[in-house]
């Protein structure tokens, strides 16, 4: 068991680590926030369906787990959207670091949804890993105004949108949802059936949305071959591959200890970001400080996690 844990944790690692270059490729790829996810989800839809043909797997379920992956799977297509609209708006930097309060979200769900106590150690590290990413992100801004004066001047700082702030913010409460809702499914289903369900659920009720839109036009499916090669991989490796083995760790480790560890994203995807748009992404010498706070974070829930499997 404890053997698990620690393999499934390195590999979620991985994971956030891939995840931490879907932010690029969000920036990259010049389809809008909408189009974006419809065509993430119908590409990775197709890869997990040709999986499902060679592997033989089967895909039969009964009609209330139907509903609930097809729930879910709304869920994490509303997170998307969310996301990458949020990017549009703003900014890499400041969209991850709001994502950061997911653990926080999660700290508070989790209880609900699985009836158990707060716990309160994870909602403090939950604060502790946003004040992390307030540093990661707004360096600029403390910089500029001091620790305790940015607080009153970030949201009137030209340079933070606050429309991508609260789009952000949502997209971290439905990851958060997402997360908790998936960590019970996921010790009952096999990842890869619940996957295949969820993205059909997303994309299904994204395309109804756009057909009542009229978002379906010649248009629509003129896309540029950059934007094919950054949607290919953005759909097989950041998506049908990273989604489906999210959910598998998820029979191992609870859904707070994903979210906390997922804050991970944000420096992977900063550092990423600062490499490839020099321009619009900023660091200095505090983003070390909030990296360091969130690693401390994650360290600890890593150790409690571990105590806990050896108790």
């Amino acid at each position: 068991m404890q053997s698990d844990n620690l393999k499934s944790y390195l590999h979620l690692h991985l994971i956030v680590f891939i995840w931490g270059f879907t932010a690029v490729l969000g920036k990259l790829i010049s389809l809008q926030a909408v189009d974006l996810v419809w065509f993430r989800m119908a590409f990775a839809l197709g890869f997990m369906l040709l999986y499902f043909l060679f592997s033989r797997e089967s895909l039969k379920i009964s009609i209330h787990t139907f509903f609930s992956f097809l729930f879910s799977g709304i869920v994490i297509a509303a997170h998307w959207f969310t996301f990458y609209e949020a990017i549009k708006v703003s900014n890499i930097s400041i969209t991850l670091a709001c994502l950061s309060t997911g653990a926080f979200f999660a700290s508070l769900l989790e209880p609900i949804i699985y009836r158990q106590k707060i716990n309160w150690i994870n909602v403090f590290l939950g604060l502790f890993v946003i004040l992390g990413l307030y540093f990661v992100a707004f360096a600029e801004i403390i910089d500029k105004y001091g620790f305790v004066n940015s607080f009153k001047n970030v949201f009137s700082d030209p340079n933070v949108k606050i429309a991508g702030v609260l789009l952000a913010l949502t997209s971290a409460l439905l990851s958060a949802l997402f997360s908790v809702i998936n960590g019970k499914l996921a010790k009952e289903h096999n990842p890869n059936v619940i996957s295949f369900y969820e993205l059909l659920g997303g994309l299904c009720f994204f395309s109804i949305y756009m057909f009542f839109t009229d978002s379906f036009s010649e248009n629509f499916f003129s896309i540029s071959k950059s934007d094919i090669l950054w949607l290919f991989i953005l759909a097989s490796v950041c998506t049908a591959y990273a989604f489906s083995a999210s959910i598998k760790v998820m029979k191992f480790l609870s859904p707070y200890t994903v979210m906390l560890t997922i804050n991970m994203e944000p420096i992977y995807g900063i550092v990423l970001a600062l490499l490839i748009f020099t321009e619009s992404e900023q660091m200095n010498s505090l983003f070390y400080v909030g990296a360091i706070i969130i690693i401390t974070s994650v360290v600890i829930n890593g150790i409690l996690n571990l105590k806990k499997v050896n108790n």
